[in-house]
């Protein structure tokens, strides 16, 4: 079984309004996708490894930089249809989505060439208001956006 982790930024920029911070997946499959082809900041973990740890591990190759202090909300697992198995942890904070350093992967490309070529895991990354992410988001982490949205209280 493939399990993976991942953090789901997220803040507030003005009376009820939430966004949080994707990653649109990089490499040649999801080059000219925008519809569900965004990701929460994740990757693989070994069973015996803590999620948590995982999440902000991954966040760090995929971005850059740490992710912002503070507190964990565990919003739970969900089963890709893949079957890869996500758990994911929403943090408060900000970050600077336009200056992201993704690490890389390689891959045959084009497929049968017999050249290897590298790519970012992520290529590029946003803040959506929670409408915009449902169209941007894969669709296996969709049920990420409603546990955050119950999980979480507008300042004030």
């Amino acid at each position: 079984m493939r399990l993976s982790a991942g953090i789901l930024l997220y803040r507030f920029t003005g009376p009820g309004r939430l966004e949080v911070l994707l990653g649109h997946m990089g490499g040649p499959f999801w080059a000219r996708k925008d519809d569900h082809a965004w990701s929460i900041p994740k990757g693989e973990h070994d069973a015996g490894e803590d999620p948590r740890a995982a999440a902000a591990r991954e966040f760090t190759e995929e971005l850059g930089a740490p992710p912002p202090p503070g507190p964990h909300v565990d919003l739970g697992t969900v089963t890709q249809s893949g079957g890869k198995k996500v758990t994911a942890f929403a943090v408060h904070g900000d970050f600077d989505a336009e200056h992201i350093q993704s690490n890389t992967f390689e891959i045959e490309w084009p497929r049968g060439s017999g050249t290897l070529r590298s790519f970012p895991e992520i290529d590029r990354a946003a803040w959506f208001d929670l409408e915009a992410a449902r169209s941007k988001l894969v669709k296996g982490q969709l049920p990420f956006l409603e546990r955050l949205r119950a999980a979480v209280t507008p300042p004030g």
